[in-house]
């Protein structure tokens, strides 16, 4: 008898991969693939559209092939702030370009100059200033840098939902692409910006649809149902909301530490906006306030400055017990530089020669990266009744980081949480309905409780 499944397209920056989950949502199948890069006509690099568009159909055709799967859906999740400009046909225009292409300073001043400054339209759209990162702005590059082109644009299409497309067959957009960090969304009014309207962007942007929609496909095979596609970060929020109702904050670490707060319903104020805080949106609408700190990425610097002056292998620091008698010994000397601003720690300003060893070296870093998330996660917890922290990704195996955490939060609870894949499992369980007949599964997420103390010998 054919397993039913669905299939899960999950769009990296860097890793394309393809899952196929049964109905208990266990991985049956994997496949994943890397891209050369290409450029766009600046000679900036950007992600190669046409091989992406392949690999899809590609990956689809050997699935259909696979006489054991009966596929009963498919969806996508990808990276925001990139959008594929399209014709009536859903023919790609312009290469995918950058969210890290520079912007220019004169077009971002005219804009900002316009509509009434940086400080009122970050607030207003829950989007942090940050150029290209801010997807509406990219819109209204080519509005006025490339008039030509945007006369002849049907729809901007987000990422997922271009790739959504491809199978379906329909142009639509999604709340969670919009609403994050994109400029469009007027998160006080619940519509587009008026600035939009003005510009008549909203005529290039394609109908809104519910997160959990299903369409038929235009693609060849046996009924099933394609899902409209989620930002990836609002799609690995979905096993938490599904398994825990209870409020909490999930702190999903990677290059990037963002702690994301769907039960925080309090408006983004100018000082959390200035430390980097933004709305996400719920595939079922509602904003979700996060947090972001740069950690990961100077944890990967600072580890690779550690291991050279001691001589150590890089890796090293990933099978390190928490030492408790290291952190208060490194706790009685003297504070040290001051992170600078909110955004670097202190270790990046510290002499590597007054640490005895690694081990010793490590845990002042990872001391200092605590010191920055707590003001980070702190924005995000502020004025709600949140009482768990989930942390997940490379720093919920990383045990000097979770006792640290956890002695940083006494009033928590704090958990290391693990999952395969969080970002297709939510995007396969946001349309669970369509495809599922059996009950939500509420073993998705296996926990490991650190308590708060001084002396964590336990959670060695």
């Amino acid at each position: 008898m054919k397993k039913q499944v669905i299939a899960i397209f999950d769009v990296g920056k860097t890793n394309k991969k393809l899952f196929l989950f049964d109905e208990r949502y266990k991985i049956v199948f994997e496949r994943s693939a890397r891209f050369t890069e290409t450029e766009d006509e600046d000679g900036d690099p950007c992600e190669n559209l046409e091989s992406l568009r392949l690999s899809v159909f590609d990956s689809l055709h050997e699935v259909f092939r696979r006489p054991e799967f009966d596929v009963r859906a498919i969806n996508f999740a990808a990276y925001g702030a990139s959008l594929v400009y399209v014709d009536e046909n859903g023919k790609p225009l312009a290469p995918l370009y950058n969210y890290l292409k520079p912007y220019p300073e004169q077009l971002q001043r005219h804009f900002y100059e316009t509509y009434g400054g940086e400080e009122k339209m970050a607030y207003s759209t829950a989007s942090p200033v940050l150029g290209s990162l801010n997807s509406g702005m990219q819109l209204y590059r080519i509005k006025y840098e490339k008039p030509a082109l945007f006369e002849r644009i049907r729809y901007a299409l987000h990422l997922p939902q271009y790739l959504s497309f491809l199978v379906s067959g329909r142009m639509y957009s999604d709340m969670t692409s919009i609403g994050c960090h994109t400029q469009l969304w007027d998160f006080g009014k619940d519509e587009y910006h008026e600035w939009v309207r003005s510009e008549a962007l909203d005529e290039k942007l394609a109908p809104i649809v519910a997160g959990d929609d299903i369409f038929p496909a235009s693609f060849p095979g046996n009924g099933y149902g394609v899902g409209v596609g989620l930002h990836d970060s609002s799609a690995a929020l979905i096993p938490y909301l599904v398994s825990f109702h209870e409020p909490f904050v999930l702190i999903s670490t990677g290059t990037w530490c963002i702690s994301l707060n769907p039960f925080n319903h309090t408006p983004l104020t100018k000082v959390e906006l200035e430390a980097d805080c933004l709305c996400y949106m719920h595939y079922q609408g509602t904003p979700v306030k996060a947090s972001r700190l740069f950690a990961g990425y100077e944890h990967e610097q600072q580890v690779k400055r550690i291991a050279e002056h001691f001589g150590q292998p890089t890796s090293r620091y990933r099978n390190m017990a928490y030492n408790p008698r290291t952190v208060a010994k490194l706790r009685q000397e003297t504070s040290g530089p001051a992170p600078i601003g909110s955004k670097v720690s202190a270790f990046a300003q510290r002499s590597l020669s007054d640490y005895a060893s690694y081990e010793e070296a490590y845990h002042r870093l990872i001391m200092d990266l605590i010191d920055l998330q707590v003001i980070s996660t702190g924005l995000a917890i502020k004025g709600s009744e949140v009482k768990r922290i989930f942390v997940d990704g490379g720093f919920s195996k990383n045990a000097i980081f979770m006792n640290l955490l956890a002695n940083a939060f006494p009033e928590m609870e704090v958990f290391a949480a693990s999952m395969a894949q969080a970002t297709a499992v939510g995007a396969a369980l946001a349309i669970h309905a369509a495809w599922n007949k059996q009950p939500l599964p509420n073993d998705l997420i296996e926990l490991r409780f650190y308590a708060h103390s001084n002396e964590n010998k336990e959670q060695q």
